[in-house]
């Protein structure tokens, strides 16, 4: 994460921008649908639109979708790790939490990726990353409350994000040793077909949505905004930045996004927000910026 740290100019900031707004919007999305739809019904619209939408780019940019199954498998375990683990994690978890609180959460990716790499000696425990995580636990036990001020339901859906985190950092384990010369649109593509496979079978059998009531014309559009905008173009601004500034920078979206879904929340899903979430956000990000290096890189000059 620290290495081949490129310069910012103001297109790379108005992408990474743009990107927090996206999936800012995503937890504000589902938070709309979760009133309505169980959390696995909405993973599956979320991939199996998502992918629907990225299909016709894929081809238009000459990918192929892979023809056995040997092709397939490392997609297929990248989609279970990167989208139906944590989607269902973090979808669940948001029936207990505010939009923002869950996003807060979701900022501990880059803390549990460290920890994740780093126990299966891909990076390098260094001392910034350890006062990083260490941060990242703090942020945590602060939004928590040491008072004990959330409620059993809360600190279910709390532990249930955190383990959606962790899933991610097993992701970029996973794509680091077994996707790193594929295409990122392929990648992104067929990891949400696969995805969608697998939600197919899980959604029929858990949730059944066909004996489930109509969703309202609100919850339409937040699953289709929740694809399209969450996930399809998420993925494309993304990849984009990638290329134009590098991990390293791409990564500071973690730091703009729970401000997005904090606003979202407040404006018009009428969530309040709390001094301690504010403080643990900044904790958070504080460890975010450890394990960056930038913090300490700022400090030296």
């Amino acid at each position: 994460m620290t290495q081949d740290v490129k310069s910012m100019d103001s297109q790379s900031w108005g992408l990474l921008i743009a990107l927090s707004v996206l999936w800012g919007g995503a937890f504000f999305f589902v938070g709309v649908a979760v009133k309505e739809l169980p959390p696995l019904t909405i993973v599956l619209a979320r991939v199996a639109l998502a992918a629907l939408m990225l299909l016709p780019l894929f081809w238009r940019y000459g990918h192929a979708l892979p023809k056995t199954i040997a092709a397939w498998a490392p997609f297929f375990v990248m989609g279970l790790l990167n989208n139906v683990l944590p989607f269902s994690f973090l979808f669940a978890g948001q029936t207990q939490l505010t939009v923002g609180l869950a996003s807060i959460i979701n900022a501990m990716t880059p803390l549990f990726t460290v920890v994740v790499m780093a126990s299966f000696g891909e990076e390098r425990m260094t001392v910034n990353r350890v006062v990083g995580v260490m941060l990242g636990v703090l942020g945590v036990a602060i939004l928590r409350g040491f008072d004990g001020s959330m409620n059993a339901g809360q600190t279910i859906g709390v532990g249930l994000c955190l383990v959606a985190t962790l899933s991610y950092g097993f992701a970029a384990l996973w794509g680091r040793r077994h996707l790193g010369g594929v295409a990122p649109l392929k990648s992104a593509t067929c990891q949400l077909i696969c995805s969608s496979a697998i939600m197919v079978v899980v959604v029929a059998v858990v949730d059944q949505p066909w004996t489930l009531p109509a969703p309202s014309q609100a919850t339409w559009l937040s699953l289709i905004a929740l694809a399209f905008f969450g996930t399809a173009i998420a993925y494309i601004v993304f990849f984009q930045i990638l290329v134009r500034a590098g991990a390293s920078n791409v990564m500071l979206v973690t730091l703009l996004i729970p401000i997005t879904a904090l606003l979202l929340g407040y404006l018009f899903l009428d969530e309040a927000i709390r001094v301690q979430e504010i403080i643990g956000a900044l904790v958070i990000g504080l460890g975010l910026l450890f394990i960056d290096g930038r913090l300490l890189k700022f400090a030296a000059r």
